[in-house]
C-alpha cells in the first residue's frame, strides 16, 4: 500500500496498482488558492485535483469544509481524518532569555512568511495597539524576499514586533508553551498544524475566519474578518490583551477541544481503520 499527501500528486498514484497495490492520497488543502502559483500551475494543481478523485484508491481530506468541496466540485468521496496536535510543552528557557521575551507577555503567530498566510494582519494591528507586549512573527520563506521586506517596512522600528526567522523543535515548543495568545491569520489552506498545536499548548487562539480556521477552532476560539484585515483584528486583540480571565477560560476550551479532535492517538487509530478497510476490499 502506498500513501501520498498532496493533490498535486495525484498523477503518480496509479504507479503502485500496475503491481496490485493500493494506493491513498491526502488531499490537504486547495492548494491552487495560493498567491504563490502562477496561472499554468494553478491549471496543473487543478487538473491533478481532479485526477485526484479518480487515479488512487482512495482520497483522504483532514478538513470536513475540503471534503465537501469534493463532494460538490466532483461527486467523490473521501474519508476525513483530523490531523493531529500533540507536542511536549516546555518550560520558559534559552530562546525566550534570547528574544528578550517573558512567559505570557507575547502574543505568537507561526507560518510562512507568504501572501496568503497574512501575516501583514497582525503587524498592522499590533502597531495600532497600546501595549508593552510583544508580536512574536516566526517563520520564512526563500521565495517571498518582496513580502518579507515589506513586513518589515510594516513593523519600521517597532521594537515590540519580533522576527524570529525559521524555529522548530523545542526552540517552537517552549514558544508555543508560553504565549498570552495565538493568532493564525491565513487565508487559504485546509487544517492547519500550527493552529492545531498551538491548542494543545493551550493558547487562547484568534483566527482569520476561513471556513477551514473555523472548523478547527470551533467555539473554542475567536475570530476576525479577514476581508477586513487589521481593521478587524485589532479590537479583537485590544479586548483580549485586557481580559486575562477570558483569555484562560479560551486556553483552557482550545486544550478541550484539541484533545478530543486533534489527538495523534485517534489519528493513528483512523489511518489504521482506513488501511483495514482497504486491504480487506470494502474501499476499491
Amino acid at each position: 500500500m502506498a500513501l501520498y499527501f498532496i493533490a498535486g500528486n495525484s498523477l503518480v498514484t496509479w504507479i503502485p496498482r500496475l503491481a496490485g497495490q493500493r494506493s491513498l492520497l491526502n488531499v490537504d488543502g486547495l492548494d491552487w488558492k495560493r498567491a504563490k502559483w502562477p496561472p499554468l500551475a494553478k491549471r496543473y494543481i487543478q487538473f491533478a485535483e481532479r485526477m485526484s478523485t479518480v487515479l488512487p484508491n482512495a482520497i483522504i481530506t483532514d478538513s470536513r469544509v475540503v471534503q465537501r468541496y469534493y463532494i460538490s466540485t466532483y461527486g467523490a468521496s473521501s474519508t476525513y481524518i483530523a490531523y493531529g496536535s500533540d507536542l511536549p510543552r516546555r518550560p520558559a528557557g534559552p530562546t525566550l532569555a534570547r528574544l528578550g521575551l517573558a512567559p505570557r507577555e507575547y502574543v505568537l503567530f507561526v507560518g510562512r512568511l507568504v501572501p496568503e498566510n497574512c501575516a501583514h494582519h497582525l503587524v498592522e494591528a499590533w502597531r495600532r495597539l497600546d501595549t508593552e507586549m510583544k508580536c512574536v512573527i516566526v517563520g520564512d520563506a526563500s521565495y517571498a524576499e518582496d513580502y518579507k521586506a515589506e513586513l518589515r517596512r510594516l513593523a519600521g522600528d517597532d521594537a515590540r514586533i519580533v522576527f524570529t526567522g525559521y524555529l522548530f523543535g523545542e526552540g517552537y515548543w517552549e514558544l508555543s508553551s508560553h504565549a498570552y495568545l495565538f493568532v493564525e491569520t491565513s487565508g487559504v489552506g485546509g487544517t492547519h498544524p500550527a493552529l492545531v498545536e498551538a491548542m494543545n499548548f493551550g493558547n487562547c487562539v484568534v483566527v482569520h475566519n476561513t471556513p477551514e480556521n473555523l472548523e478547527t477552532v470551533g467555539a473554542a476560539g475567536l475570530w476576525y474578518d479577514g476581508r477586513d484585515g487589521a481593521q478587524s483584528l485589532t479590537p479583537v486583540l485590544r479586548t483580549l490583551l485586557n481580559a486575562p480571565p477570558l483569555v484562560a477560560a479560551y486556553r483552557q476550551s482550545a486544550v478541550e477541544r484539541a484533545t478530543a479532535v486533534y489527538s495523534w492517538e485517534a489519528v493513528t487509530d483512523d489511518y489504521e481503520a482506513l488501511f483495514r478497510s482497504i486491504l480487506q476490499g470494502e474501499v476499491s
